[in-house]
């Protein structure tokens, strides 16, 4: 097996001709290999890589990623270069979402193992501190313990300056600010918030309407700043592809971001369907059929 490599420049040359022809970047996570390929197949720019993602494929929810059950970053570049790069012909490229809070690691060491493995981009999101509430005692107990998002934005930093393309995520206006000012990615993506829909999705109760907005208002300060970056959308109440097109309807962003909507949510639909079928299967009455 010999994983095929890219550039950052050839990420960026071809991204930089998808928004100048109008056409939508397309960025999804994937949890196992399979699902990798098939994201590939159907022509999706970007693979992000990270720990919830290899979690949903296990049939826990993103967020499960948030406890302490496993070593963030270490099945991040494990699975990375087990199953998804030989998975992949190239046409994609992988984005790995690591955990810049990690006290464990050097994060110049994580981003070397990435990038000798042939991941050239990476992302903030593995998980982030973001992801608590900021009036949360929990949230002041981690920044208190030097677990910050300053973190993440000076992993950002150091990335850019190593060659490798950026995709940045915050969760709300302040922090959209401060990773796009201070970091400069190539790429940011407003998180609008959990995904619903599904087994174990969570529904805020927000309607498409009000996730374009609030994605919006962060699109106008990214922009003021960085007039340059590649804006997408991720979350909330974008669960279908109806959604997704709302979003690139009313909203001046470049794309969007999937994550359970087209990796657990389908093989959630896919697999039961499938199964069900199997199993209403009944053995035929031999004296009827000898009749």
């Amino acid at each position: 097996m010999i994983v095929p490599r890219t550039s950052r420049e050839e990420i960026l040359e071809k991204l930089g001709a998808k928004v100048a022809g109008r056409v939508p970047i397309f960025i999804a996570s994937a949890g196992n290999g399979l699902v990798a390929k098939l994201l590939e197949k159907a022509g999706v720019d970007c693979i992000n890589t990270f720990s919830g993602a290899r979690l949903r494929a296990n049939g826990m929810g993103t967020m499960s990623m948030m406890w302490p059950i496993l070593d963030s970053n270490q099945q991040t570049l494990d699975y990375t270069e087990q199953d998804i790069m030989p998975a992949l012909a190239g046409d994609a490229f992988v984005c790995a979402c690591i955990n810049a809070n990690d006290p464990l690691r050097d994060m110049r060491t994580v981003l070397e193992r990435l990038k000798s493995m042939g991941v050239v981009a990476v992302s903030n999101i593995g998980p982030s501190i973001s992801y608590i509430d900021k009036d949360s005692n929990i949230y002041k107990v981690l920044v208190k313990s030097g677990i910050t998002f300053d973190n993440e934005v000076d992993m950002l930093g150091l990335a850019k300056k190593m060659e490798m393309v950026t995709v940045a995520l915050a969760f709300d206006m302040e922090d959209s600010v401060q990773v796009v000012e201070q970091a400069r990615p190539d790429i940011f993506c407003f998180h609008a918030g959990t995904t619903k829909g599904g087994m174990v999705g969570y529904d805020s109760g927000e309607a498409i309407e009000e996730t374009a907005r609030r994605t919006e208002e962060v699109y106008e300060a990214v922009r003021e700043l960085a007039p340059d970056t590649i804006l997408v959308a991720h979350g909330a109440a974008m669960e279908t592809p109806e959604d997704a097109q709302y979003m690139l309807d009313h909203t001046s962003g470049h794309g969007f971001w999937t994550g359970s909507s087209t990796e657990r949510l389908p093989i959630e639909r896919a697999v039961l369907e499938a199964a069900q079928e199997f199993a209403s299967l009944k053995f035929r009455d031999r004296a009827d059929e000898e009749s």
